[in-house]
């Protein structure tokens, strides 16, 4: 990915984060999240768009463990509103078990037709925060583009 494009992609996150900076994560937002920002949205496909040069040109999910590719793309920053944004590349796993101490927000971003992540098609999940899983994606590929408050996420051992 070009400078400039990397540059319009985190550009386009802070656009976004600076929408959900101070809002609490629950089911409001996972409803308005898919409401104005959901897989008909201008937003939803430039994000999935950029996701997928970026898998595309090795820059994204440049790290594999058990399977899964993943990668932090951007940690904390003001002008993403202290969200960091990780990208997982995941197809019919589990992956490992962990707690969302301040929440979590997700951009489902299915590969093909009918994947699902922790039982969700593509759009928007919202984890409140204290909320644990073992994130899923059955019945296919899928991305899932990450946004956590202050980067943090903590792993069951």
């Amino acid at each position: 990915m070009t400078q400039t494009a990397q540059a319009a992609f985190r550009q386009g996150l802070a656009e976004l984060t600076a929408q959900l900076a101070g809002r609490p994560l629950d089911a409001a937002l996972d409803a308005w999240l898919n409401a104005e920002h959901g897989p008909a949205s201008d937003t939803y496909r430039d994000l999935r768009d950029a996701c997928l040069q970026g898998v595309a040109e090795g820059w994204l999910c440049d790290r594999e463990g058990g399977g899964i590719r993943y990668g932090r793309i951007f940690k904390p920053a003001a002008d993403l509103s202290n969200f960091s944004v990780d990208v997982v590349d995941m197809q019919d796993i589990a992956g490992p078990h962990h707690a969302h101490p301040n929440g979590e927000i997700d951009l489902i971003m299915p590969i093909g037709v009918g994947a699902t992540f922790d039982g969700r098609p593509a759009g928007w999940l919202v984890c409140p925060p204290g909320s644990a899983h073992r994130p899923t994606v059955a019945h296919g590929r899928a991305l899932v583009l990450y946004l956590l408050p202050d980067g943090r996420i903590d792993f069951t051992r």
